[in-house]
């Protein structure tokens, strides 16, 4: 399971995306053994009497979860201890979206139960072992550990489509708001799952393209109408899913000030690229993940993150559509396979002629 942690956060600038406020996921051990995975995050001005917000609550509704007791939840993480971070995501710092109703999908994360005492909120969530995407791309390779493979990747990416555009398409639209690769868990078989819905937003009424709210959420992902306006479109969250695409293409951060002068804006940096076929190796792919990937599925792939990263939201293509163009690029790579096996089945029998 997992614990989202609430507390009260200063108020800053509504006129200003911020990084996420922090909200951590680590991986605990109970006292049966068991491991699990909590995870921390501080909301503005939020508290468990307050009836000004509610949250999108993934699978269940209040009165069907368990709820949990502090001192439990405690001992339960070892006083939310966090050696062992996987992950960051929160509900950023005007606290919980105006968002209400129940949703349920294989990817989006499960909500198991809660605990509500004095000024803290904790929101307990199904365990996801492989922690976040995040993790996978970024810290663990650092630790030499191996890449995750192109096949991977692309599983990754059509599982968190899927659950994207289920928001998207469900009766009471949602626009997540705050999409990027650490607020994607993955479970045991690097299937996909949503997270931290605490940004989430109910989209426009009939007859209206958006909604005008505060803006927060991350820099680099967040897209440049809601930076510029407010204005917030569902196609807004097509632009985050774009850059995080973009992220598991290159094995690079949205934005690393580290990175020489130019090139510390991943989508600056790279979106001028993504056309060219003939820079597909040089400057667009993982160099990591060489060979696994056929030229045609990269391209499709590079071309597909292009269209997301629009400036302009009418030119972005929907979330249903994104999902179809990545299972053609998945059909791909399977076609691929198959004909390196025929191919290799092939060499071997005439070696033995």
């Amino acid at each position: 399971m997992g614990v989202c942690f609430t507390s009260l956060a200063r108020h800053q600038s509504p006129h200003s995306t911020s990084p996420h406020l922090g909200s951590a996921t680590v991986s605990l051990e109970t006292e049966e053994g068991k491991h699990e995975a909590s995870e921390l995050s501080e909301v503005g001005e939020s508290t468990c009497n307050s009836n000004s917000n509610s949250i999108v609550f993934p699978s269940v509704e209040m009165r069907t979860l368990k709820e949990f007791n502090f001192a439990e939840l405690k001992a339960a993480t070892k006083s939310f201890k966090s050696d062992a971070l996987l992950g960051e995501g929160g509900f950023g710092k005007d606290g919980p979206s105006r968002v209400a109703g129940t949703v349920s999908h294989p990817n989006l994360v499960k909500l198991l139960g809660y605990c509500c005492e004095d000024m803290e909120f904790l929101l307990v969530y199904e365990f996801m072992p492989k922690g976040s995407l995040e993790n996978h791309l970024f810290w663990r390779n650092n630790n030499n550990t191996q890449a995750l493979s192109w096949d991977t990747r692309l599983k990754i990416a059509i599982g968190a489509a899927r659950g994207l555009a289920y928001l998207h398409t469900s009766e009471k639209q949602i626009i997540y708001r705050d999409f990027k690769a650490s607020n994607i868990l993955l479970d045991e078989e690097y299937n996909a799952k949503i997270s931290d819905f605490g940004l989430a937003k109910l989209g426009p009424s009939a007859g209206d393209s958006h909604v005008t709210t505060r803006i927060i959420g991350t820099y680099g992902y967040a897209a440049p109408e809601y930076i510029a306006t407010g204005h917030l479109y569902v196609k807004s969250d097509v632009y985050g899913f774009g850059v995080v695409l973009l992220e598991m293409l290159k094995g690079m951060r949205a934005l690393d000030t580290n990175r020489p002068p130019g090139h510390q804006n991943l989508v600056e940096w790279i979106k001028p690229f993504l056309s060219d076929k003939t820079k597909l190796k040089s400057d667009i792919m993982d160099e990591r993940i060489e060979g696994q990937y056929s030229t045609m599925a990269a391209l499709k792939a590079a071309q597909l993150t292009l269209k997301c990263l629009e400036s302009d939201p009418k030119k972005r293509p929907s979330m249903k559509e994104v999902l179809d163009t990545l299972e053609t690029i998945q059909t791909i790579n399977v076609r691929r396979r198959e004909k390196k096996k025929h191919i290799s089945k092939f060499a071997t029998t005439n070696s033995f002629q």
